[in-house]
């Protein structure tokens, strides 16, 4: 699936940049054109790998490329009112080469909470292809500000994209993990999910072509109908053919058959790991709406037995009669790896968890507000008081 990447603020500039380093690693060719948007000039600087012309700086006029300290009220209306200069570095995407476009966002700051829902609005009235988004959550440590923000971004940018991808952070660091080294560990748990459910299908010239095809459409397909989708991933080292393992040295007529049962057994288990284990947004998988099933990995460690075996049991979890299933071989990998698109979850602990946050939040800021504005009330008056008369 080739793919218009667009990092809004630090999270997700940082995590479009992993992509491009992640096509250039595994030459999957996912991102056809990457573009950063922030309001702090030092994050665009901190970039590697995204073009330097691609990196718009805005909100230049009223916080001077200092961001905007988390305030994600402010981040919205800045995206509002420069989203020309967006415009700008997205009129030189190739959009008739790409899939659709994929707006990155941690859901915690101020400026990817406030300005990605409203890229995405823009985007949806001027173009036909889908927009889909990836909504990083803050960790519960990271402060109420950033968990408030989170909520309020979730309840918009979900109704701006035509599907939300969510990222959960809370579910990924690990205790006493350093703040950097935990956010680039999780970057790249990102990178890897998101970049085989969204290679599938890409081939080249010489490439392995899959025995179950899986294209942009089937992706399309799973994430049509909106709402909120998360990914499940699970892998197992392989042996290879030169790596002199137990299968090398099978000799006789059987040797197909023990690979065929190894290898649909090995895909079975996997895609039950990669179901039941960490989702990027942990929930309930039953009653997901629509499902994906990719197997990934070299072509004899593959069969259409074991992916159509998979299907049929994500079918039996899910309730789902959505479930699209294949694989995307890679000749010179040595592991295989199942990836799960879970889309349309709704029994997600975590959402209703922000949810109930903010409720709190507002009510608490809305007291706070008013107990200031009655304290401030009192102290000019006692001012006007004690002022003696001019004259």
């Amino acid at each position: 699936m080739k793919l218009a990447m667009i990092g809004f603020g630090q999270a997700g500039g940082k995590i479009v940049d992993r992509f491009l380093a992640y096509d250039a690693r595994t030459g999957s060719g996912i991102v056809r054109s990457a573009v950063a948007v922030n309001t702090a000039k030092a994050d665009l600087m901190g970039l590697e790998r995204i073009p330097k012309e691609n990196r718009v700086l805005i909100g230049q006029s009223r916080v001077k490329g200092h961001g905007v300290g988390a305030d994600n009220e402010l981040g919205a209306e800045i995206a509002e009112e420069d989203i020309d200069e967006v415009q700008g570095a997205i009129d030189r995407i190739p959009v008739h080469e790409v899939d659709a476009f994929l707006i990155v966002a941690g859901m915690g700051g101020g400026t990817g909470s406030g300005g990605a829902p409203v890229l995405a609005k823009h985007l949806k009235r001027i173009y036909t292809e889908p927009v889909y988004g990836v909504g990083v959550l803050p960790g519960s440590d990271e402060g109420g500000i950033y968990t408030l923000n989170a909520a309020r971004s979730f309840q918009t940018f979900v109704r701006e994209v035509d599907n939300l991808l969510v990222f959960d952070n809370d579910a990924w660091r690990q205790a006493g993990e350093s703040v950097e080294g935990g956010y680039g560990e999780i970057n790249e748990e990102i990178v890897t999910r998101f970049g085989i459910l969204f290679g599938a299908g890409e081939v080249d010239e010489g490439d392995e072509v899959a025995e179950s095809v899986v294209d942009s459409s089937e992706i399309i397909n799973t994430l049509k109908g909106g709402g909120v989708s998360t990914v499940g991933y699970a892998a197992e080292e392989v042996e290879t053919p030169d790596s002199g393992g137990l299968l090398s040295r099978f000799g006789g007529d059987d040797t197909d058959e023990v690979d065929a049962a190894r290898t649909t057994n090995r895909i079975t288990s996997l895609v039950r790991k990669a179901a039941l284990g960490r989702l990027t947004l942990p929930c309930e998988i039953e009653g997901a709406e629509r499902a994906l099933l990719v197997m990934s990995g070299p072509p004899r460690h593959l069969n259409r037995k074991g992916i159509e075996r998979g299907r049929k049991w994500l079918e039996e979890q899910t309730g789902s009669m959505e479930v699209r299933g294949g694989d995307y071989p890679v000749s010179d990998s040595q592991y295989v790896a199942g990836v799960i698109l879970l889309s349309g979850v709704t029994n997600v602990p975590r959402i209703k968890e922000l949810q109930q946050v903010a409720i709190e939040a507002q009510e608490n800021i809305d007291e706070i507000r008013a107990v200031s504005e009655e304290n401030l009330e009192d102290l000019v008056e006692d001012e006007d008081d004690e002022l003696e008369p001019l004259f």
